[in-house]
């Protein structure tokens, strides 16, 4: 049933063609935009918290492919169930409540990967130099680390969401969200180039574990013990966050009324 919800999501996907490529259309334009900006910066210096310039390129093209991957912004599904009654339906559905809209996010995301995230790169690719990864172990770090930052990411928004039950409409929490991830998961910036103060604390959050972490794993700047330890604090967001999500929707369950029933 998972793998047909799964199946579902990545086929909504691609009916949204215009949607699609107005996506990568935009993304594209201002991910060049950004790197423009960095290479302004690095007019007067070779390096900058240890990123080369092609690195610093690099980290633009798949923060920039990644936006769509991990839904960043504006991800509605749940809110927007409380506030057409279908909670109550989705609730009493025969399955994991939380597998349910799991199944249907990563189809979502693979969609997504393909239609913007891997055409947005191919594109950087002909216009900078960009970094490939060097070894098959950092590849495969690479497609563990993506998985483990997407549950990430839908266990975030899946918290977030669940303020609905107290709400009502919950879009005004969403946004704020969706900012705070926006500013501290390094889509922005890489998080090294934050004050040295801000830096470690950053990478302990789950903000981080949904960009700037795969983004450092593909680069190669976190190996061995370090890159264990990168994975090992995704890991362990995804777990906390699931767990703090389940406890919230018993309790959320609990204090439902929808019309009053």
């Amino acid at each position: 049933m998972y793998l047909a919800l799964a199946r579902m999501g990545f086929q909504r996907q691609l009916a949204y063609r215009t949607a699609n490529l107005a996506g990568l259309a935009t993304n594209s334009f201002f991910g060049l935009l950004r790197a423009y900006v960095l290479i302004a910066l690095y007019g007067a210096r070779p390096s900058v918290a240890g990123y080369s310039l092609p690195a610093a390129i690099t980290y633009t093209a798949l923060s920039q492919a990644l936006i769509a991957y991990i839904a960043i912004w504006s991800w509605w599904d749940i809110i927007r169930t409380f506030r057409t009654g279908e909670i109550a339906t989705d609730l009493s559905r025969p399955c994991d409540y939380f597998r349910y809209w799991f199944a249907q996010d990563v189809g979502r995301a693979a969609a997504q990967l393909l239609l913007r995230g891997l055409p947005l790169i191919a594109l950087y690719a002909v216009f900078y130099r960009i970094v490939i990864p060097a070894t098959l172990l950092q590849v495969l770090a690479l497609l563990f680390s993506l998985a483990l930052a997407l549950l990430v990411s839908f266990s975030w928004r899946f918290l977030v969401s669940l303020a609905g039950f107290w709400v009502g409409d919950a879009t005004g929490v969403g946004r704020m969200a969706w900012t705070v991830a926006t500013f501290l998961s390094g889509q922005i910036m890489p998080l090294a180039m934050f004050p040295a103060w801000a830096t470690g604390v950053l990478r302990a959050t789950p903000w981080a574990a949904m960009i700037n972490t795969p983004v450092e794993v593909y680069l190669g700047l976190v190996r061995g013990p370090h890159l264990l330890a990168a994975l090992a604090v995704q890991a362990a967001w995804a777990i906390a966050l699931i767990a703090f999500g389940r406890l919230l929707l018993r309790a959320g369950v609990g204090h439902l009324a929808v019309q009053g029933g």
